[in-house]
């Protein structure tokens, strides 16, 4: 997993093993630095921060996947966090950023995203963002940040 950016409590990162393929939109992933189970253990500032990283991020994800040439029409937001249960532990809070692109073939839009088990077989094929994809979000990313309506102050962040 590439990291891609960090607040002062969150992870944003690429994941090497994608629930959708670099071709049909890619995929983020947010993690929480401390062990929260689910979003309503957060402090209103946290809540706060994660709401304003999604947002930046998934709309870093649209606009870099559209200059890659990766023709994404919507951005997919879940916190889920059931997997863990399989291993027998608790879930740590995390939010799974999922480009959709028009013309996928695996994920197909407009249809919910399909995610099986790992061990299924189905995301064999699937692809991670690539070190030019991450760069380009990176790049988006600093350009939201900069914006009005992203500031931190205006967030109550600082």
């Amino acid at each position: 997993m590439a990291s891609i950016y960090e607040t002062e409590n969150f992870i944003l990162e690429s994941r090497e093993q994608p629930f959708i393929t670099r071709t049909e939109g890619g995929h983020l992933r947010i993690l929480c630095k401390d062990k929260v189970k689910d979003r309503t253990e957060l402090s209103p500032k946290k809540a706060i921060e994660l709401m304003r990283l999604t947002m930046i991020a998934g709309k870093a994800l649209e606009v870099a996947m559209n200059n890659r040439g990766i023709n994404v029409v919507k951005v997919n937001y879940e916190d889920l966090g059931n997997w863990a249960y399989k291993k027998n532990e608790e879930p740590n809070l995390h939010v799974h950023i999922l480009g959709r692109a028009k013309d996928a073939k695996y994920q197909k839009f407009p249809e919910a995203p399909h995610l099986p088990d790992r061990n299924s077989g189905f995301y064999d094929d699937f692809v991670p963002l690539d070190e030019d994809d991450i760069e380009e979000i990176k790049k988006q990313m600093n350009l939201l940040i900069k914006q009005d309506r992203y500031k931190e102050s205006d967030w109550k962040l600082i």
